[in-house]
């Protein structure tokens, strides 16, 4: 009902007379009444204006609702839109200016590496930190395919013992129906039991200097060559904005000459402190990581070595006293968890 006498009122022609104040109408009194109940129970009219003669209604036809009686609206502060229109402003005036600082250091970025690759431009080269850097990148090819021998190894390794097992269980069980062989087939179930056994130990180091050779490569080796690519990164913008600030000096020396040198040599200093901390870091990461490399690697090798001698001994105390001594947890594959009385 409410939505009925709003489009009533919203849609009824209100004569105004020469002095401002509405005419008599017929209906003057219930319509007073009909808008004091549309403005108890109908919408909030403090945030609309009501336009008389429906849509392309003239000018002195909006009614605004400030004049309804007990409207309680407030006139807008006037400087909140202009406010918000400089905040606005001053959002997309930062966006622009970021954009624009990417895209002269990417051009001039971009510059200095072709002038590099045809030979027209200078490069500025740390003989030492670069021989380290590429023998970094050359140990790290040549633990990776040692990483993925050792994988390779433990997956063999890990099919052989499932076939001994099931090997030992056949003879286990040829035994047993087998009164005339009895003996011998029991002799080769004990020895595949015990090559299986063995053989788990094993596997267990090899698959320990494996995730320990992994750590080293994936996650050791990596995070060092991520800060080379920063290093390099930023030896690319110091030589750029060196080679910028070089061809400003050798041109003219005018007063706007002189002004864009200045920007340009707090741009070059900028980026060559940058430069100068990050050749300081690479530096001493790979000082840290050659010390981290020899002490993981000289454990794994010997774990490795005296696991391997001891497997194809024949040493089964020797071989579970190696495991021992480099702290190695054996979790055989599959192996279930034992019962509580097992634990006990």
């Amino acid at each position: 009902m409410s939505e009925g006498l709003l489009g009533k009122a919203a849609t009824m022609e209100i004569p105004i007379s020469s002095n401002g104040d509405a005419g008599s109408l017929p209906e003057d009194d219930g319509l007073e009444q009909d808008l004091q109940q549309v403005m108890v129970s109908g919408p909030n009219l403090n945030e609309t204006n009501i336009v008389s003669g429906g849509y392309g209604g003239t000018a002195e036809g909006i009614i605004p609702t400030g004049s309804i009686k007990g409207s309680g609206l407030l006139p807008p502060h006037p400087g909140s839109g202009a406010a918000g229109e400089e905040i606005v402003r001053g959002i997309a005036g930062e966006k622009f200016d970021i954009v624009k600082k990417w895209g002269i250091n990417t051009y001039k970025c971009t510059k200095q590496l072709l002038s590099e690759r045809f030979g027209r431009g200078s490069r500025t080269v740390d003989l030492e930190l670069e021989a380290q850097i590429e023998l970094l990148r050359e140990t790290k090819r040549r633990y990776e395919c040692v990483l993925q021998l050792s994988r390779a190894l433990a997956h063999h390794f890990y099919s052989l013992v499932q076939t001994q097992r099931a090997l030992g269980d056949a003879f286990a069980d040829l035994s047993q129906k087998a009164p005339e062989l009895q003996e011998e087939f029991g002799y080769n179930a004990e020895t595949q039991k015990l090559l299986c056994r063995n053989g788990e130990t094993l596997l267990g180091a090899v698959n320990f200097f494996v995730s320990s050779i992994q750590t080293l490569v994936h996650k050791t080796m990596e995070d060092t060559l991520i800060t080379v690519k920063h290093y390099e990164s930023a030896r690319l913008e110091y030589d750029a904005y060196r080679t910028d600030l070089e061809e400003l000096s050798a041109g003219a020396r005018d007063a706007g000459a002189l002004c864009r040198m200045d920007a340009a040599q707090s741009q070059f200093q900028s980026h060559r402190d940058k430069y100068e901390r990050l050749r300081a870091d690479v530096a001493v990461k790979l000082k840290f990581l050659e010390e981290n490399k020899v002490k993981v690697m000289h454990k794994q090798l010997l774990l490795f070595h005296n696991a391997v001698s001891s497997y194809f001994a024949g040493n089964q105390q020797q071989l579970e006293q190696t495991l021992k001594q480099f702290h190695v947890r054996l979790k055989a594959p599959g192996a279930e968890k034992p019962s509580w009385l097992e634990e006990q």
